[in-house]
């Protein structure tokens, strides 16, 4: 049998210089929301297939990594029905079980947080891979635009921390988009298809959107009426109200919009030049489980999000039959790392990364006194690397200093150095 040295296809390997930046974005992450009194939770990578395959995914259904039944089970099992479980696709699915499980042992509201990897059977590309961390915050029992505030905030806080330079938070609501589709008289039926080609908005532009929308056989009377509202749009909004009345809408709930629009304002008070927030009338979002406010956050550094959310009141309800008010925020973390990466990012680190090389023919007392030294030097909180001396030392050290050491300790036969 012939063994393979590379690893599956879109599932990343790191290296140790890697891991050095991954552990640091994963500190900051961890210590910015511990500041806004997020709790650290742990779901399974396996969920049942019913939970996963239950129309709340959107694509990524179609992408799922699904487990046959084992045993006796798949032995007894049909040609449709071999899978009962799959590596989750997402951490809010699992959230919204895990809430329902353990609500009573819970504080109300609920702030959640998860780190930990997912897995979608999707065409790998820079920073989008099939085995990938995703960070995630919830706000969970509370019904109040108090949530998006404070989510909003927090990954500020985060993205702040990692010196990605300027970013951008785009907010719409859901039922903005619906208003806007049915007032221009397209179907209540196929706004799913209307809402996945406006999603395309940045790729095709408005022109495109058209085309598609009229391809899809819409009729061209209504695609005119909608594309219409998108018309001289710019990326300055802060007011969906505003933007609606100005293309002469007024069939819209302006609690929906007065809502939206105390979210962007707060918001973008509380953040001053940190960040820009805009109302995005475009902006969708993939998941069909969203039911008001929805939010993404773009990197000038960086051609897409590294970050997006939204509420989804009616998901946990689906397990307990009555609604239970949710809201979250996802970060791109392997995105977040690729611009890290390719800006050829640095740690901070207060502490010496040190390295003691050994000559082979050194002395046993002078190998006890590096081993003492190095339990000096590692009591300071510095990280001590001990080696046997290689016979390419230059090489060796260049190794060294890739991995992030600054710091040479050469012990030879006759002299410590």
């Amino acid at each position: 049998m012939l063994f393979i040295k590379t690893p599956v296809k879109g599932m990343p390997e790191q290296l140790p210089e890697d891991m050095v930046i991954r552990e640091y974005v994963m500190r900051q992450i961890k210590d910015a929301y511990r500041l806004y009194g997020f709790n650290l939770i742990e779901t399974p990578l396996i969920e049942h297939i019913e939970n996963l395959t239950g129309k709340q995914g959107g694509e990524n259904e179609k992408l799922i990594f699904k487990i046959l039944k084992r045993g006796e089970k798949l032995a007894e099992s049909g040609a449709d029905d071999l899978c009962d479980s799959g590596l989750r696709y997402d951490l809010t699915v699992p959230l919204a079980r895990f809430y329902a499980n353990n609500m009573d042992k819970l504080p109300n509201p609920f702030k959640a947080f998860q780190m930990g990897y997912s897995f979608r059977a999707e065409r790998p590309q820079k920073g989008r891979f099939r085995q990938f961390i995703q960070c995630d915050i919830d706000i969970l029992g509370d019904a109040t635009n108090l949530a998006e505030i404070e989510l909003i905030l927090a990954t500020s806080e985060m993205l702040s921390r990692l010196n990605l330079g300027k970013f951008k938070v785009r907010i719409n609501d859901r039922r903005l988009l619906k208003t806007m589709a049915l007032a221009s008289g397209l179907p209540a039926d196929q706004l799913d298809t209307v809402f996945i080609i406006l999603d395309k908005m940045d790729k095709v532009g408005l022109d495109g959107v058209r085309d598609m929308l009229k391809e899809e056989g819409f009729d061209a009377a209504a695609v005119e009426k909608y594309v219409a509202l998108y018309q001289g749009m710019n990326d300055t909004y802060q007011s969906s109200r505003s933007y609606l009345t100005e293309r002469g809408m007024t069939d819209f709930d302006p609690a929906v919009t007065d809502n939206l629009d105390e979210i962007i304002r707060v918001s973008a008070d509380l953040l001053q030049d940190k960040a820009q927030i805009v109302f995005d009338p475009t902006l969708v979002r993939g998941m069909s489980y969203y039911t008001g406010p929805i939010f993404e956050v773009e990197l000038e550094t960086f051609g897409s999000s590294v970050a997006g959310g939204g509420r989804y009141d009616d998901m946990i309800g689906k397990y307990l039959g009555r609604s239970v008010p949710a809201c979250g925020f996802s970060i791109g973390f392997e995105r977040i790392f690729a611009v890290l990466k390719d800006n050829h990012f640095t740690v901070p680190d207060t502490h010496e990364n040190v390295a003691i090389l050994i000559d082979k023919k050194a002395p046993k007392e002078k190998v006890r006194t590096a081993i003492e030294e190095a339990s000096v030097l590692r009591a300071q909180g510095n990280r001590v690397l001990i080696s046997w001396r290689n016979s390419n030392a230059k090489f060796q050290k260049e190794q060294l200093k890739t991995a992030g050491y600054t710091r040479f300790i050469e012990i030879f036969k006759e002299n410590y150095s």
